[in-house]
């Protein structure tokens, strides 16, 4: 023990490389990102590490889910997008008012819903115009809109 602290044993690397400890491997500096801080100039952990928990990290923080969740999603929607049925599952959908996950779309999908707003009504007009019947008010007074029936 050093000041307190219990210090691990050293793993022998070969020069040029560097031993991470979360996958027990020796890789070389390339695959490390640079911390200014850190004795050896290197993070704790390597790159592909690293990203493994910042994507756990992120669904844990952002919508309250593990990846475990997230993948069993995937598998109850057999692997594709539940709005297009075409494009693989990536991105997690929510509902930005209460928060609940809704389902893990397609990044087309998935933005599609965002800049509607995630407004229904919305997207109703979109498929009524998508479907050529427009959205073509009557002007009934100053301000007031009337739909056609």
């Amino acid at each position: 023990m050093a000041r307190g602290f219990r210090v691990r044993p050293r793993v022998p690397v070969a020069e040029g490389h560097k031993f991470c400890r979360r996958c027990n491997t020796a890789k070389p500096f390339e695959e490390w990102d640079r911390n200014r801080s850190a004795s050896d100039g290197f993070s704790t952990r390597c790159k592909a590490c690293r990203v493994v928990e910042s994507r756990a990290s992120h669904l844990r923080r952002r919508y309250g889910i593990t990846e475990t969740d997230r993948e069993a999603m995937v598998a109850s929607q057999m692997g594709l997008c539940v709005i297009c049925l075409a494009a693989p599952p990536i991105h997690v959908d929510h509902c930005h008012e209460t928060g609940r996950v809704r389902g893990v779309l397609c990044f087309n999908c998935n933005s599609a819903i965002g800049k509607l707003g995630d407004d229904p009504g919305t997207l109703r007009r979109a498929i009524a115009y998508l479907e050529g019947n427009a959205w073509k008010p009557i002007l009934v007074a100053p301000g007031v809109y009337q739909l056609p029936s």
